[in-house]
């Protein structure tokens, strides 16, 4: 245990001075959010049943979750990366733990969505989001995005390691937008058509979403008639992530050992 904390953290040294080295990357990382913030609490928020404020203060927990869920992404563009670049091969030729390259990269990621989070939630609460259960309730609604963008990273880095190029792993990685969508980040599951609404309770995304949402006591929490990870948010967004990371991170560590081909 103690080689591979050791290991994971060189890692992690490494994927923050990577990440230093590239501030435009984090710059948009990070504002990206924000302006999707700003364009759906000002714009689609002024055509919705919900008034405005009300609308603001659902949406702020929707794009924190679809942040962490962001982790998907990420992972996979890092893990593409190192690997056809020849930098796992050369990891791999190392003395170290098989775990600890998967696990440097997923901390790292971690630790900058902590940080970068911090920006989004000041401008939700400028724009009038508010946590109305004090500090238990906004720590608690932390550790469930942190535990969910931490596996959402292990899902990413496994596709990234399987994946055929670093172009594949790209364009697989932009369609994962379309996942935040097919939720009740942006929107409440109530109007929408049965099927749909099956779908979006079940997305793991909106089991985070409404966790974010109950704990900080915001509007649009548990749904009258909703799937079971929707009714309960809070114990659906932890199963999820726990099953995530019980599938995902033995997966990424084998195919990390193994290498291509």
């Amino acid at each position: 245990m103690s080689t591979l904390l050791s290991d994971g953290g060189a890692v992690l040294t490494r994927q923050l001075q990577k990440a230093r080295h590239a501030p435009a990357l984090l710059v948009l990382t990070q504002t990206m959010p924000i302006t999707m913030l700003l364009f759906f609490g000002y714009v689609f928020g002024s055509a919705l049943a919900m008034p405005g404020a009300e609308y603001r203060e659902f949406l702020v927990p929707g794009l924190l979750a679809a942040t962490a869920a962001g982790g998907l992404m990420t992972g996979m563009f890092t893990a593409a990366q190192d690997s056809h670049r020849g930098v796992t091969d050369r990891f791999r030729t190392l003395p170290m733990s098989r775990a600890a390259v998967p696990l440097g990269q997923t901390a790292a990621d971690l630790l900058t969505t902590a940080v970068g989070t911090v920006p989004l939630m000041l401008v939700g609460l400028a724009m009038g989001w508010r946590v109305e259960n004090g500090w238990p309730g906004a720590l608690g609604a932390f550790g469930v995005l942190l535990l969910f963008r931490f596996a959402m990273a292990w899902v990413g880095t496994y596709l990234g390691l399987v994946s055929a190029s670093e172009e594949a792993a790209g364009q697989l990685g932009s369609a994962t937008f379309v996942l935040p969508l097919l939720s009740s980040a942006y929107l409440p599951t109530a109007g929408m058509p049965s099927w749909l609404r099956a779908v979006a309770e079940w997305n793991p995304i909106s089991a985070v979403a409404t966790a974010v949402r109950e704990l900080c006591g915001n509007a649009g929490g548990q749904a009258a008639g909703a799937a079971w990870p929707a009714a309960h948010p809070v114990a659906g967004s932890v199963a999820w992530s726990l099953a995530l990371l019980l599938v995902f991170v033995p997966l990424a560590t084998r195919r990390f050992a193994r290498g291509r081909g």
